[in-house]
């Protein structure tokens, strides 16, 4: 019977194993309900200051911020590459690196180069492994994103598009849509404009506003609370996406987990009476020997 010791050993490992990738798919659930709750608060605020800029791309203030001047003449982009910590979520993580390089391959066939903020584990080791230029990153956030770990690391690339260094800085993540699909996004965060930044409305509409107490003070807070919104909602849709898919992974690791053990188990029963009927035969043939 050492086979049969030795597909107990299996089903006994496999079972260890679903245990705990149940465990892991209860906590994912947990922790997707306030992932959800937290991106769907965040979203209003951050189309409607979305909506704004938009809006005020299309005006002619009396005062240009650096963030709407455009830099034809720079050949470096930026990206904000907002991945997870940890893995067993899926495809999430590739989908979105998947679609980061091809935005790399778009920019370098234009004789373009990128410098890559990362915030997540997972984006860092891959922009890295790439040998792309990470001018900084963050990792460890946990379940809950704070906007003052976010806001330094991207001023980084904020800094060098006002002073004329990118021509552009684009943000990815991964859209949340429901439990059961996510979507890779890579869009444009700066310069401002109204192709890019348009989420309905006359796009015909010449905008103008009175400011007060003065333009440069209005535009100015403004513009620092619109890059501000579009990080935390992406890394904010990120975590969701991120427990979803762990959900529906360690879900279907689960169910495999319990076929395997059925297949096991019939594997094991089969072998198990194939040995209990060699028995029989021998002491058959030993009987009518005597």
């Amino acid at each position: 019977m050492a086979a049969g010791k030795e597909i107990r050993g299996k089903i006994k490992s496999v079972e260890n194993t679903k245990k705990i990738t149940k465990a892991m798919e209860m906590v994912a659930a947990s922790k997707m309900r306030k992932a959800q709750e937290r991106m769907r608060t965040a979203r209003p605020y951050s189309e409607k200051v979305r909506q704004i800029a938009a809006n005020l791309s299309r005006a002619n203030p009396e005062y240009v911020h650096p963030f709407m001047v455009e830099h034809p003449d720079a050949t470096v982009s930026g990206m904000i590459v907002v991945t997870t910590d940890k893995g067993l979520c899926g495809g999430l993580n590739t989908n979105l690196l998947r679609a980061v390089t091809h935005q790399f391959r778009e920019l370098q066939s234009k004789g373009h180069t990128a410098q890559v903020v990362a915030i997540g584990n997972k984006g860092f080791g891959f922009m890295n492994r790439i040998g792309a230029p990470v001018v900084s990153h963050v990792t460890g956030l946990g379940d809950t994103p704070h906007l003052e770990r976010l806001i330094g690391p991207v001023k980084v690339l904020l800094d060098a598009y006002a002073q004329g260094k990118l021509n552009a800085v684009y943000l990815c993540y991964t859209k949340f849509i429901n439990t059961m699909k996510q979507e890779p996004v890579v869009q444009q965060l700066l310069p401002l404009t109204a192709a890019e930044l348009e989420q309905g409305g006359d796009a015909a509409y010449d905008w103008d506003y009175i400011y007060e107490p003065d333009a440069p003070t209005v535009i100015d807070e403004l513009l620092v609370r619109y890059v501000e919104s579009q990080v935390y909602q992406a890394v904010a849709e990120n975590m969701a996406s991120e427990q979803s898919a762990r959900m529906v992974a360690m879900k279907a690791a689960t169910d495999n987990a319990g076929n395997l053990i059925s297949e096991l188990k019939l594997v094991y029963n089969k072998t198990r009476q194939a040995s209990i009927t060699k028995e029989l035969s021998e002491i058959v043939a030993g009987a009518a020997a005597v």
